[in-house]
């Protein structure tokens, strides 16, 4: 007999499965909300390929627990499927922390143990999905239906707490912690998977209190026998066999009656699945689009606190911990008292609303975040500013071009770029300095930005250019470069980089900086003379290029602004956020309730199946608008909100003509009207429905 906890009914292997879930769904959930930001800034991928590459990680999570239940259904059991399964996953996760080892071979090899990892991580953590929790279920008597329930509650409140935790703390690790001279991705996947092994570690020590039921095939496969197998009895039949009411009767000669009418119930809640991958295909985003647009926001706090951009994904599991009771005895209820009959499909068609008004929302945003953005250069042009040092305003003229009409002020922070032609050719430009004419030229590249310093030399004025990073700092964080106008090299230290400008009117590369206040920089000459000049504010976003000058035997900082900072602060993803979470209880979690309701309960594995699939291939939509779209974000977020809604209509007339089974009745006709029947399947409904209170399995 199971060991109980302190005198009641719960099993005490509950507690190890519990600890397990939480310590598995926080290296999960760790590890994915770093990753669309390692790919960008690690491995350097475009803000395509890493999202492309994000989903498909995310599709084979959801592919591959229909392997997991078949293991351990079929073959090995839940237990051993969750210890095999779990080794797989730890290697995957050390695999990953590997990969991101800057020492660790060169950008292949990252990307080969990266890519490696992340795959190993999938098999393992949904090949166990489908295991956990139905483990957890077994460890009680059937007597024992309202410890089950609640038990399945702390379980889902373990998932959502693991999940909230790691989406808070693996950022920080990320970009607190600093490690190989950059963000420490070694040591934010590394945390997950040390997570991963803790989980496996407390699990294996509830063996000797586990109740294990061994494995009575998988329903499923049944299921699909059936299926197979009525579809090739219908080809091979001619057009003067007898006629059958539905294709699957003609699988009667193998399968019994009570199997067929089962499946034709499952087969009426599928058919409503088609529509649904469109769904999770705006949801999923939350790790990578928007969190792609929130690097290019303001993410400050006040003067001291910053929210990282991959960290607003936890505000996701703290509204859903909020919304779900909110909903269950605020919102239903009063909408229920004025008389609006609010059926299950109705409040899925209205999840999906939401989730499309979350990404009108997210569009919104995005139209207002890239006006601080340098647009891409046209073909056959290229980007040029002017930075003058010399000792007055000088007169720029460009053949053919009315640009620069006014004389260029010295030390003027340029005010923005100009467009000019491309033609290949050397382009002349005539200075006029203090009535001196004088020429400079240079070959200018198409698609480049430049910017052109003027300088001072013996004939009155010269130029050189040099050539700009005109795109946002892919991590959201701002990017400084130094000219130096000084007769001698200087160091410069900001936080923990320092800069090295030699003299000559040179420019340092653009490095990237914190975000923060600099009032106090050193400025070390090479002869050891030190002195200290103001940066101000380097804010998200921005480009910055300081112009060093010397008055009265002392070293000023002249701030230029090359690219804008993020004028749009994070706060304004939090509307997006807050619709995606109301669609999400709307949608996934009635959905999930009202299948188990409609379907028999020894087919609710073929539901779990069927619901899990419509998140996976809602991710491989995403990867292959990402791919191959090709459009500003702003219309991406547009055309997914559209797509969206054409899916809520096309939903909507499928519903309509949907026809609610009665669960009490169904259970009479298909399972019999003895007591224990009932039982049994009030308590598998029970223990299902639980499932559907969480999202985040």
């Amino acid at each position: 007999m199971a060991k109980k906890l302190c005198g009641t009914n719960y099993p005490t292997s509950i507690c190890f499965i519990v600890v397990n879930e939480f310590c598995e769904r926080f290296s999960y959930y760790g590890m994915k909300a770093v990753l669309t930001l390692y790919f960008l800034t690690y491995l350097h991928w475009d803000k395509d390929r890493s999202t492309a590459v994000y989903h498909a990680f995310s599709s084979l999570c959801y592919f591959t627990p229909i392997l997991g239940a078949l293991i351990a259904d079929s073959w090995l059991g839940k237990f051993k499927t969750i210890v095999y399964l779990s080794l797989v996953y730890v290697v995957g996760h050390v695999v990953k922390s590997v990969g991101a080892i800057p020492t660790v071979g060169d950008v292949n090899a990252h990307i080969s143990l990266s890519m490696l990892g992340l795959i190993l991580i999938a098999i393992g953590t949904g090949g166990i999905k489908p295991c956990v929790a139905a483990f957890g279920g077994d460890q009680f008597d059937e007597e024992h239906a309202s410890e089950r329930q609640k038990f399945f509650s702390i379980f889902y409140m373990s998932i959502n707490a693991g999940s909230l935790l790691s989406t808070v703390i693996t950022p920080i690790l990320r970009g607190d912690v600093q490690c190989f001279g950059g963000d420490c991705y070694a040591l934010a996947f590394g945390v997950p998977a040390v997570l991963m092994i803790v989980a496996l570690v407390v699990f294996m020590c509830g063996s000797r209190l586990y109740q294990r039921n061994p494995p009575q095939g998988n329903i499923l496969l049944e299921v699909c026998s059936c299926i197979a197998f009525a579809i090739k009895s219908r080809w091979r039949r001619s057009k003067n066999d007898s006629k059958r009411k539905h294709w699957l009767d003609w699988s009667e000669e193998k399968y019994s009656k009570r199997l067929i009418q089962e499946i034709k119930m499952v087969l009426r809640v599928l058919v409503l699945y088609i529509p649904l991958p469109m769904f999770w295909a705006l949801y999923d985003q939350q790790g990578s689009r928007w969190t792609l647009q929130a690097t290019r926001m303001n993410m400050a706090v006040g003067d001291s606190f910053i929210i990282k951009p991959d960290q607003l994904q936890m505000l996701n599991a703290l509204l859903i911990l909020l919304f779900i009771p909110v909903f269950d005895l605020a919102i239903y209820p009063l909408v229920g008292l004025c008389k609006i009959n609010i059926t299950p499909l109705r409040k899925m068609a209205t999840g999906m609303i939401f989730a499309a008004l979350a990404f009108v929302a997210a569009t919104l945003v995005e139209v207002n975040v890239v006006r601080s953005v340098v647009p891409p250069v046209p073909e056959g042009n290229f980007l040029l500013q002017v930075i003058n040092v010399a000792d007055g305003d000088v007169m720029l003229k460009i053949p053919g071009s009315d640009a620069f009409p006014d004389p260029v002020p010295r030390l003027q922070d340029p005010p923005s770029y100009e467009t000019l032609s491309a033609s290949g050719d050397e382009l002349k430009l005539q200075l006029t300095f203090s009535g001196r004419p004088s020429e400079c030229s240079f070959r200018p590249e198409q698609r480049e930005a430049y910017s052109l310093i003027l300088y001072p030399d013996a004939t009155g004025v010269s130029c050189t250019r040099v050539t700009d990073h005109i795109g946002k700092n892919q991590d959201g964080n701002p990017l400084l470069r130094f000219l130096n106008t000084l007769p001698h090299s200087v160091n410069l230290t900001v936080g923990a980089l320092t800069f090295h400008v030699t003299s000559g009117f040179s420019m340092s590369a653009n490095s990237t900086v914190d975000r923060g206040r600099y009032p106090d920089v050193s400025c070390c000459s090479a002869a050891g003379f030190c002195s200290h000049v103001d940066l101000g504010l380097l804010d998200f976003g921005a480009s910055y290029t300081v112009v060093l000058t010397e008055d009265a035997g002392k070293v000023v900082a002249h701030k230029m602004e090359d690219v804008e900072a993020n004028d749009v602060h994070i706060a304004w993803q939090i509307p997006q956020y807050v619709l995606l979470t109301m669609g999400e209880v709307m949608f996934s979690i009635t959905g999930l309730e009202f299948s188990y309701s409609q379907a028999p309960a020894n087919m609710k594995s073929v539901l779990q199946a069927g619901w899990l699939l419509t998140v996976a291939f809602g991710n491989v939509i995403v990867l292959i608008v990402a791919e191959g779209a090709g459009l500003e974000q702003w219309k991406e977020f547009l055309l997914f909100a559209g797509l969206l809604l054409a899916v809520f209509f096309v939903f909507s007339f499928m519903a309509h003509f949907y026809t609610y089974v009665d669960p009490d009745q169904r259970d009479k006709k298909y399972r019999g009207d003895s007591g224990a029947d009932d039982e049994d399947v009030k308590s598998d409904d029970l223990q299902l429905n639980k499932t559907g209170r969480s999202t985040r399995l």
